[in-house]
C-alpha cells in the first residue's frame, strides 16, 4: 500500500459512498441513533469532518497538531466524543458541506506531499499513503455505522483491502495501547475478497493464524462486530486472543460491540 495515488483514489471512492447515503436524508433522518451509543448520523459525519482536519493540521502544520494532541492526551475518553458533538450541532447542510471541503482539502496535501515525508499522529507517526489509508478505513467504519442506522445493505468492494492491511499493521498496537506485550511470533492472515480471491499477510508457516472473510474482519478490527458474529477462525493461543482485542484505529482501547441479541 505504498502508492499514496492509489490509496487516495480510493479513499475518495469511499468518501463519495458515504455521501451518497447521506445527501439526500430529512433532518429527523440526520438525528437517527446508529450503533455506536449517543451518536447520531450527524456525529458520524462530525467526526469525519473533525478527524479530516486534525490529519490536514498534522500534514501541514505539525506543530499546530502537536498541541491539539495534547489537548487530546488531557482528556482522552472525551476529546472524540467532544468534536463529534461540535459538528453534530450544526445544520445537516453545514455539516456536511464542511466534511465534504475538509476531505478535498486533505486530499491535495497528502497528494501533494514530499516523498517519505512522515506525520505526527495520535499513534504513530504515518507516510501520506498510511495516513490515506486510516481515513480510508475510518470513513468505512464510520459510514459502515451510518448504513446500519438507515438499514443500508453496502456491497463489499476491493477497498476492503486497505482496512485488511491497516488492521494487520495495527496488530502491535493493539496490545500496547492495553499495556500488553505483543507477541514476538508473526501471523498467518489468509482473507477470502469480496471477488473470491485470497489477500494473504504473513509468512506461510506461521503457527499462529487466521481465516475468514475479509469482511467479517475488517468489520472486526474496526469494532463494528464482536468476535462471536464472524466467520473468522483462529488457530493458536495468541491468535485466538488478538480476535478478541483487535483495533485497527488510533487512540484508547476500543470497547467494541456487544455479540447479536446480547
Amino acid at each position: 500500500m505504498s502508492d499514496p495515488v492509489v490509496v487516495l483514489d480510493d479513499l475518495r471512492s469511499e468518501s463519495e459512498e458515504v455521501d451518497r447515503l447521506v445527501r439526500e436524508l430529512s433532518e429527523d433522518r440526520w438525528a437517527a441513533p446508529t450503533p455506536a451509543p449517543g451518536w447520531t448520523v450527524a456525529h458520524q459525519i462530525a467526526h469525519l469532518a473533525w478527524t479530516d482536519r486534525a490529519a490536514l493540521l498534522a500534514v501541514t502544520d505539525p506543530e499546530g497538531f502537536a498541541a491539539e494532541a495534547e489537548k487530546a492526551l488531557a482528556a482522552p475518553e472525551s476529546f472524540v466524543d467532544d468534536g463529534a458533538e461540535e459538528g453534530a450541532a450544526l445544520p445537516p447542510a453545514e455539516l456536511l458541506g464542511r466534511w465534504r471541503v475538509g476531505r478535498e482539502r486533505l486530499q491535495m496535501a497528502l497528494r501533494t506531499a514530499p516523498p517519505g515525508a512522515r506525520f505526527p499522529w495520535y499513534g504513530p507517526p504515518m507516510s501520506a499513503p498510511s495516513m490515506g489509508t486510516a481515513r480510508l478505513m475510518e470513513t468505512w467504519a464510520h459510514g459502515q455505522d451510518i448504513a446500519d442506522a438507515l438499514g443500508v445493505a453496502r456491497e463489499p468492494t476491493d477497498r476492503l483491502r486497505h482496512v485488511a492491511w491497516i488492521g494487520i499493521r495495527a496488530r502491535d498496537y493493539a496490545y500496547l495501547v492495553r499495556g500488553v506485550t505483543p507477541p514476538a511470533e508473526p501471523f498467518r492472515v489468509e482473507l477470502t475478497a469480496p471477488d473470491g480471491q485470497e489477500w494473504a499477510y504473513g509468512p506461510e508457516g506461521a503457527a499462529q493464524r487466521i481465516t475468514g472473510p475479509a469482511l467479517d474482519f475488517c468489520l472486526l478490527v474496526t469494532q463494528r462486530v464482536h468476535r462471536d458474529d464472524t466467520a473468522l477462525t483462529a488457530e493458536g493461543a495468541d491468535a485466538v486472543h488478538w480476535l478478541t482485542i483487535a483495533q485497527a484505529f488510533a487512540g484508547p482501547a476500543g470497547t467494541g460491540r456487544a455479540p447479536q441479541g446480547a
